[in-house]
């Protein structure tokens, strides 16, 4: 979960301010509800940056911090989300972990060579081959990411009675492609 947070200004400097108090103040909550793998707290973008008025002057400064709230444990983030008055929910999104993620993997690659041994086999029947060898085959994995981003339209309402934000896990796509030719005998 992506939490952010936006500050105006005339002063470059006041404006960092403000950004590094937000900041410290949430990761002084986040931190305390972070355990590893269950919820890990880390920072992200921290950026400012000038506004220009039409003849090309500086007229103030914009900047912008994000902390992102990342684990398993989908209630430990958004209880914790709901918590940080000084940041707002930017995004959330949902991903298979490293470990799952190959093991599915395996086992869909598993499925495409059972399927293309299968094809190759009817194949070399249908034209009257007893069998077949393999050529050159190739396989690809996807890369994987996000899987489901929820909006959070009602996350600028949030108040500070610390209410969890509504979050909701979808289904993921693991795809691997057996592609190859194959000879018949």
């Amino acid at each position: 979960m992506s939490l952010t947070t936006t500050r105006e200004g005339a002063d470059a400097q006041a404006v960092q301010s403000q950004l590094k108090s937000a900041m410290d103040a949430a990761l002084t909550l986040a931190k305390k509800d972070a355990r590893p793998l269950l919820m890990e707290v880390r920072t992200g973008r921290f950026g400012l940056s000038p506004r220009y008025s039409r003849d090309g002057k500086i007229t103030g400064w914009q900047g912008n911090a994000e902390l992102l709230l990342e684990g398993q444990d989908f209630a430990r983030i958004s209880e914790t989300a709901g918590k940080l008055t000084t940041l707002t929910v930017g995004s959330a999104s949902f991903g298979l972990t490293q470990m799952q993620r190959q093991g599915a993997q395996k086992e869909a690659q598993n499925q495409a060579i059972a399927l293309f041994r299968q094809r190759a086999t009817e194949i070399a029947k249908g034209f009257d081959f007893s069998a077949y060898t393999l050529g050159e085959v190739v396989v690809n994995f996807d890369d994987g990411g996000p899987i489901y981003r929820p909006q959070m339209m009602a996350a600028r309402a949030m108040t500070a009675d610390a209410a969890p934000v509504p979050v909701e896990t979808g289904l993921a796509t693991v795809s691997v492609t057996v592609s190859g030719s194959v000879q018949l005998k």
